[in-house]
């Protein structure tokens, strides 16, 4: 079987638990680190499927791999070979495929939740799974729908939490993550959290730290179904 492409932009912001599923199902995966250095492949063929990590950048930066990135979807895209994007990958998703990436009326940082847009392609995609679900948050901008596209999850501060277009699955939101990521970002970007004003959408670094282990079951839950359904359209 071909491997899935993890597509890692920044350090701190790997797989996470997205390559704990992937193994847990026997499933190969290569990491190909862009903020090491790594070129981003011209064609999908090699892969099974692709994956698009998060990062501190804009999709709207002139960095020299974005245009590489979205070339890249694109072509996977036109071969029915599944994407998936967390974050700045939903972004870069969003921009391959004709959508626009702009500020978001707020930040998002933390713990906040996202409810289901009951619909056909939510039921595909959530195997019935309605309601709110705890998901965790590092942005300030958001992708408009590409054209075709279907939202799946909104909240009050972000309307495009997640959509699907076919077998491709982009997600503003961060399921992928573990205690481990939790801790490294707020050190990281402590700054960040720490010194904006107080919004609703936003945590501070204890806060979200604290409420790790009551809303990461839930949010696992919601990470199987979505894994599952995406995987469910490699090609093997």
């Amino acid at each position: 079987m071909r491997p899935v492409a993890i597509f890692r932009h920044f350090p701190t912001e790997g797989p996470g638990y997205f390559a704990t599923f992937l193994e847990r199902h026997g499933v190969a995966w290569v990491l190909i680190p862009v903020d090491a250095g790594a070129p981003i492949p011209a064609l999908a063929d090699a892969y099974a499927g692709l994956c698009f990590m998060g990062g501190p950048m804009s999709v709207n930066d002139p960095l020299p791999w974005i245009d590489d990135a979205c070339a890249l979807i694109r072509d996977a895209a036109d071969k029915g070979i599944p994407v998936l994007g967390h974050c700045l990958g939903a972004q870069l998703m969003s921009k391959a495929l004709g959508g626009s990436i702009s500020r978001n009326p707020v930040k998002e940082i933390g713990w906040g939740s996202a409810r289901v847009e009951v619909g056909e392609t939510s039921r595909h995609w959530l195997d019935g799974l309605e309601g709110e679900f705890p998901v965790f948050q590092w942005h300030g901008e958001t992708f408009s729908l590409p054209q075709g596209a279907v939202r799946l999850l909104t909240n009050d501060y972000c309307a495009n939490q997640m959509f699907a277009l076919g077998p491709h699955l982009g997600m503003q939101c961060h399921v992928e993550m573990t205690p481990e990521m939790i801790a490294s970002w707020c050190e990281q970007w402590e700054e960040e959290a720490g010194k904006l004003p107080p919004l609703p959408s936003v945590q501070t670094p204890q806060l979200m730290q604290a409420e790790a282990a009551q809303h990461l079951p839930a949010m696992r839950r919601l990470a199987d179904q979505l894994y599952s359904a995406w995987s469910a359209g490699l090609k093997c």
